[in-house]
């Protein structure tokens, strides 16, 4: 997922004022692209983001607050799903690539109508979710990441719910785990996971612990910090002998810091 902190509106990026809603609708904070995906299995693959508005957790560390927040919500615009593959088709030249469903937790919003019609015109989509909401629609999506939220994010886990992620999403569904590694205890809590999903693929990334505020007009990063939890993660997944869990940064981070819509 591509996060940032910026305020500044990018020619790449959509942002949006509120509209009247009907009953398909869906909570869209922003759309960019085409970028690459900065995260996980899909890691560079170019990639147009539709960010959703609204999330049920509230992590510690998170870096997208203006799409969780609901002080934000007068930025979120309800929008149809004809309305935003109109926007993604303009963004990509009308070529389909890949969709990233990202958020705020966007499992919260019904995405189904759109996945469907965005497969109607070729496009592939991916979503990332805690794994705190289970729906239906998982099972139309290309890719899904489950990034259950680690100690430090001060959040819950509810593991039947994760669980029943996955289930939902069936075979059809490449599903992966992702967990946020800041410290000991939330890389004890990621051998948690693969145990009880061994038969998921694990992905591992540092955590930026500067991520920025919504006030920040350009954005600062312990880039510096960043690679020494990159190198402290890796020493540890070597040393355990834990060589089928894969460890990736935030591309994106690496390369642009906390800017937004990117």
């Amino acid at each position: 997922m591509i996060t940032g902190t910026s305020n500044d509106n990018t020619s790449g990026m959509k942002m949006f004022a509120d509209a009247p809603p009907n009953a398909r609708t869906i909570k869209v904070s922003e759309i960019f692209g085409p970028t690459i995906q900065g995260e996980g299995a899909l890691t560079g693959l170019p990639t147009v983001f539709v960010r959703m508005g609204g999330c049920d957790y509230r992590c510690s560390w998170c870096d997208t607050l203006y799409a969780v927040d609901s002080s934000f919500r007068d930025q979120w615009k309800p929008m149809s799903p004809a309305a935003i593959m109109s926007e993604v088709a303009s963004l990509s030249g009308g070529k389909p690539l890949l969709v990233s469903l990202s958020g705020g937790n966007p499992a919260i919003q019904p995405l189904g109508a759109l996945i469907d019609l965005g497969h109607e015109q070729g496009y592939r989509f991916a979503l990332e979710t805690q794994g705190s909401v289970v729906k239906d629609w998982f099972s139309k999506l290309d890719n899904l990441t489950l990034s259950p939220k680690p100690p430090s994010s001060d959040m819950e886990t509810d593991w039947d719910l994760l669980a029943n992620c996955v289930a939902t999403a069936g075979s059809d569904t490449e599903t992966i785990m992702k967990v946020v590694v800041f410290d000991d205890r939330d890389y004890a809590y990621a051998k948690e996971v693969h145990r009880r999903f061994p038969g998921l693929r694990m992905y591992l990334q540092p955590g930026n612990h500067t991520p920025g505020t919504v006030e920040e007009t350009e954005p600062t990063i312990d880039m510096s910090g960043v690679m020494d939890r990159m190198r402290w993660l890796i020493d540890k997944v070597v040393d355990d002998e834990w060589y089928d869990a894969t460890v990736l940064p935030q591309l994106h981070v690496l390369i642009w810091g906390n800017e937004r819509g990117v």
